[in-house]
């Protein structure tokens, strides 16, 4: 059986170009994720950063505009830290890692952040509980988490499961400006997806199902249309507590 992480890899590796050059403009991703993430963010002056995901790089490049003294970007994809590296090359005060979310962090330090990031990322993994783990250690007490990931609806309905329920692989085509692109992730129910935050350690601060904007329906009027009833993507901020519970 294919690897899906292995799938995914490439799949990215392939479209790295095509993220730092059309994807900050898609409404999904401009006029939807991105204000819905960014609602969630704590003033980030200041602040040192893990952008866990990073892709090519708009939320490192945002969170260094917006005054973070220091921003941690990981992404598994070489040609995504390339791109997102030349996306802020002006700074200096960010690093890069190539890292893989299903394996420990340990060459971060603990309680080294105040502030996790995470966008349209966790979808990828299989098993959250070690990252969440990992996440934990690395926030400061009363660190913040902020991710974005697939809306468990949106899964459900659209690849037309049988089992809500289920943690399972799911396949995707997407039509880019590189052609058809084949990438796999990880479908769970909002259960699983509250559990992974409130058994390791942290308080859920705010979850969010926020309606597209106005310049979404200007751009693309029957998408904005298809995500005002039927949600894309969930936002969670969490907090860390000071003693997780799974420890």
């Amino acid at each position: 059986m294919d690897n899906p992480e292995k799938m995914s890899f490439n799949a990215y590796e392939k479209m790295a170009e095509y993220y730092f050059k059309v994807v900050d403009t898609k409404p999904f991703n401009a006029y939807y994720e991105r204000p819905g993430t960014l609602s969630l963010l704590p003033d980030v002056t200041g602040a040192r950063v893990l952008d866990a995901g990073c892709a090519a790089g708009w939320y490192t490049r945002w969170l260094l505009d917006h005054g973070a003294e220091h921003v941690t970007a990981l992404d598994f994809s070489p040609r995504m830290i390339a791109y997102a590296a030349k996306r802020v090359e002006m700074y200096k005060n960010v690093k890069f890692h190539q890292a893989d979310l299903n394996a420990p962090l340990s060459f971060l330090e603990t309680a080294s952040f105040d502030l996790i990031l995470s966008s349209l990322t966790l979808h990828y993994l299989k098993e959250w509980g070690p990252t969440f783990r990992e996440f934990h250690r690395l926030l400061k007490t009363s660190g913040v988490l902020v991710f974005s990931v697939h809306h468990p609806f949106m899964d459900f309905t659209l690849f037309k499961r049988e089992d809500y329920f289920a943690v399972e692989r799911l396949k995707d085509s997407w039509t880019t400006t590189l052609g058809e692109v084949e990438v796999e992730f990880y479908r769970r129910p909002l259960k699983a997806v509250i559990s992974s935050v409130l058994e390791n350690g942290f308080i859920l601060d705010k979850l969010d199902e926020p309606m597209p904007t106005e310049k979404f329906r200007k751009t693309n009027p029957e998408g904005f249309e298809r995500v005002s009833k039927r949600p894309q993507f969930l936002f969670i901020r969490a907090v860390r507590r000071g003693v997780a519970s799974c420890i």
